[in-house]
């Protein structure tokens, strides 16, 4: 079980880009025949229940506990789902949604480094633009 809460942290990217990578996942794993049909109910039953009008705490009542309250139901959705499938699918698909990141920013500058400047003067083509 601690595998699958250090799968879900991505200490070196920002909160936006672990967002996506965990959509990612969960439309992978969804996709994925091994992972039990029940299992992917979960996921679209947090999705239902947010879109649909009932609610367990009313928003009219109290907005903020309203909205809370949908976005408990998300989290608790999503991550019943990952907890439960395969250790092995879910670290099969991390390992696959690193490699595409990581090939993203292979060719990337280090922190701290600089790239090369390199001074151009621009020319007019003949025959092109105007």
């Amino acid at each position: 079980m601690a595998d699958k809460k250090k799968i879900l942290q991505y200490v070196d990217r920002g909160f936006i880009q672990n967002l996506a990578m965990q959509g990612k996942l969960i439309l992978r794993l969804m996709g994925d025949k091994r992972v039990n049909f029940f299992l992917k109910l979960l996921p679209i039953g947090a999705l239902i229940y947010v879109v649909s009008p009932i609610d367990l705490i009313p928003g009219a009542l109290l907005p903020v506990v309203g909205t809370l309250d949908d976005a408990a139901v998300i989290w608790l959705g999503i991550s019943l789902f990952v907890n439960l499938c395969p250790e092995e699918v879910v670290q099969e698909h991390m390992d696959a949604l690193q490699k595409v990141v990581n090939s993203r920013a292979r060719n990337a500058p280090e922190q701290g480094e600089t790239d090369e400047v390199i001074d151009v003067e621009a020319h007019d083509i003949p025959g092109k633009g105007q």
